[in-house]
């Protein structure tokens, strides 16, 4: 098994790019970017895909996508994708990625300017030439600065579903090796940190690292091989994913897992934690003097520290050692103690699937109640419901609670916050609702006063259950808008109000770091999907996550209460 599934789905992405720049047909563009999207959901090897006819049967894979892939399989090279950088200067694709540009934009730079870099375009912006550009100005060229700068960002790090997909799929490939007793993914993936950096993948082998390592250079869409110590090496794959891989002997394994792991900052104070200890811990083992002490997993290592066992989400350089060594660590929330699934869209609103449809799918995935929460009637650009939209809605939530299915449908609601903190269906509406989600979807410019106030009386309505999304930002691309958090958080303690982690890989809203201090102002915790699909129900994997680096346990989570529990507490404000 190989990385070919990523590497063609770059492909197919780059094609769409460069025709979309070139002006093609739009459908012609989305069929691409479709395609590429269906090659990553393929669940084997693309060659034996090809070769059974299941590809070719995958929806969203074509005639002219499927001979792309073909080519790849074959030589490794798109001949489409080579014709099309000839005409298309790379940097404009590059430009694709700055946030405020879009494809007209970005053909007037080129044809107004002859810009064809993004270090040109960073250079035209602060010297004014970019302003200069009917329909640009001065905010224009700003937000373009600030656009580059995020990418620029952005470009080291992948989001964390990405990343794990691209883990999974390596630690797949390098588990079939001969030699290879276990692959096991380490680092950020592991630790479950929101973006990554590098891929890490820890190799158990009682064969020597360098017959295993040249055997790596022999795996399909591998491009190079490089090595920094007779224990490592760096994979660099034809997609420009890159990774790194570790390999170590079964009796030390637990030392070299945690070394792999991270994070640094960890493992300084477990090294100087073991020191006071009289052992040295190195990438290479724990030693007792000259004594080496073999640890074959994890366990055997933090107990030889007098430690208990950190969990992953955990190490990152806080006060987890002191607590380990207090025996004090939490017992962390898992995804099997959720009870109920929040934050999640139907057709009624921007989702594509039906009411029952998302209880039937939900009930599968163990859940014991549902709360479907489609967009208010602000929001019109993801066809928010109207009154008259909610009456036929209600009307359907419980014609399938009486069908009795297994799982139970509440009625709730995402509700916009206006820009004055209000939400905008009036308490008669909202009063119907077993639970309201309330969310920023626009005015981030207002600044930290101006959206502090707004979030405070949007927690103040005694129909909020729920904060959603809660500073607004989107990974690698939208930073949070600027909110007084402390004060956010000791009112929804005194209201009663719910903070959300927001579970959309690309969202993470609220940031792990701040769960505690969320919860030493009093407010629980909610972990919701924003699903808008089935695949949407497995990011709550990612929210629990999240919750887990925030050290929460299940008590602290009100979806890992039950349906009665969750909805005493929505009530239990609207009596004050």
């Amino acid at each position: 098994m190989s990385m070919d599934r990523i590497a063609a789905a770059h492909v197919l992405e780059q094609i769409a790019s460069y025709l979309e720049l070139k002006g093609e047909n739009p459908f012609r563009v989305r069929a691409f970017r479709g395609a590429a999207k269906a090659v990553l959901s393929v669940p084997r090897e693309l060659s034996a895909a090809l070769a059974d006819g299941s590809l070719a049967a995958t929806k969203g894979v074509g005639p002219a996508t499927l001979s792309i892939i073909k080519e790849l399989d074959q030589t490794g090279k798109a001949s489409m994708l080579e014709e099309l950088r000839e005409e298309v200067p790379p940097g404009l694709i590059e430009m694709l990625g700055v946030s405020g540009l879009g494809v007209t934009r970005i053909r007037t730079i080129h044809e107004k300017l002859g810009l064809e870099t993004l270090t040109e375009l960073e250079e035209a912006a602060r010297g004014g030439a970019l302003a200069g550009l009917p329909g640009f100005g001065p905010k224009t060229s700003d937000s373009v600065l600030r656009g580059i700068a995020r990418l620029r960002r952005g470009q080291a790090f992948r989001l964390s579903h990405h990343a794990a997909d691209e883990a999974a799929i390596l630690r797949e490939a390098l588990e079939r090796l001969h030699g290879v007793n276990r692959a096991i993914v380490a680092g950020e993936v592991r630790r479950r940190n929101e973006v990554v950096r590098e891929v890490v993948v820890v190799l158990v082998t009682e064969g020597t690292p360098a017959e295993l390592f040249r055997a790596l250079g022999e795996m399909a869409g591998v491009d190079e091989v490089t090595g920094s110590d007779e224990r490592q090496v760096t994979l660099r794959f034809a997609s420009g994913t890159a990774a790194r891989v570790i390999a170590t002997p079964p009796a030390n394994l637990g030392t070299v897992l945690v070394q792999a792991t991270g994070s640094e900052s960890h493992l300084q104070a477990l090294a100087e934690h073991a020191a006071s200890k009289g052992f040295t811990l190195n990438a290479a083992g724990l030693w007792r003097g000259r004594e080496f002490v073999a640890t074959p997993d994890e366990a055997a290592l933090y107990e030889a520290l007098g430690l208990a066992e950190i969990p992953p989400e955990l190490r990152e350089g806080g006060d987890e050692i002191v607590r380990a060594d207090a025996r004090t660590l939490p017992r962390l929330i898992e995804l099997s103690d959720l009870r109920g699934f929040l934050h999640c869209h139907t057709n009624y609103s921007d989702g594509n699937v039906t009411v029952e449809e998302m209880a039937h799918a939900c009930r599968e995935a163990g859940y014991a109640y549902v709360g479907i929460t489609d967009h208010s009637k602000t929001a019109a650009y993801a066809g928010g419901l109207t009154e008259a939209d909610l009456a036929r809605q209600w009307a359907e939530i419980d014609e399938v609670n009486a069908k009795r299915i297994g799982i139970r449908v509440l009625k709730g609601i995402e509700s916009d916050i206006l820009a004055d903190g209000s939400l905008d269906y009036p308490d008669d509406i909202l009063a119907g609702f077993d639970f309201v989600i309330a969310s920023v979807h626009s005015r981030f410019q207002l600044d930290s006063a101006g959206m502090t106030a707004r979030v405070l009386r949007a927690l103040d309505n005694p129909y909020l259950t729920i904060l959603g999304h809660p500073t607004g930002r989107l990974l690698l691309s939208r930073d949070p808008y600027p909110l007084d958090l402390e004060q956010v958080f000791t009112r929804a303690g005194e209201r009663g109000v719910a903070i959300e982690i927001n579970a959309d890989p690309h969202r993470l809203d609220l940031d792990w770091r701040m769960l505690r201090r969320a919860r030493a102002g009093g407010a629980m915790i909610s972990i919701g999907a924003d699903a808008h699909n089935r695949a949407g129900i497995g990011y709550m994997a990612y929210g629990i996550g999240m919750a887990r680096k925030g050290g929460l346990t299940r008590d602290e989570v009100l979806n890992a209460h039950t349906a009665a529990e969750f909805l005493q507490f929505a009530q239990a404000r609207r009596g004050r």
